[in-house]
């Protein structure tokens, strides 16, 4: 018997995470590098893995992951989003309680574009009155 791929996307601001799941023992690869050596921030680890250790299927599952773009902070969350997708393919029951928890819908916060005739997204030039 083949064990079933699980496939899903996730995103987070500029980052794309392509994340396949099968049944395993717990292994996380993040673009051919153990989860430990890509990621050096603990936070970063702690938010990648919050929707296996939440539904108690941490060493359940074996997880490869594509992530680009972005920094550290949104690899992390596109990856929590791919895994999320993807459990809820294998395991449809759990949606409810990974929704309760925030993890099914995307972030959409994104970086604002800089506008034209101001310095920055916001920040305006430097006003003299006189």
């Amino acid at each position: 018997m083949e064990a079933e791929n699980f496939y899903a996307t996730g995103r987070r601001k500029s980052s794309i995470a392509k994340t396949w799941m099968k049944s395993g023992n717990g292994e996380v690869v993040i673009n051919g590098k153990p989860m430990d050596d890509y990621f050096t921030l603990e936070t970063a680890k702690t938010v990648a893995l919050q929707p296996l250790v939440l539904t108690n299927t941490r060493d359940s599952y074996d997880i490869m992951v594509r992530v680009l773009g972005g920094g550290t902070s949104g690899q992390a969350g596109a990856i929590r989003h791919g895994i999320t997708r993807a459990l809820i393919q294998a395991n449809p029951d759990l949606r409810a309680q990974l929704k309760k928890a925030g993890f099914v819908r995307r972030d959409p916060r994104t970086k604002e574009r800089k506008k034209y005739g101001q310095r920055g997204a916001r920040a305006r030039f430097q006003f003299s009155k006189r």
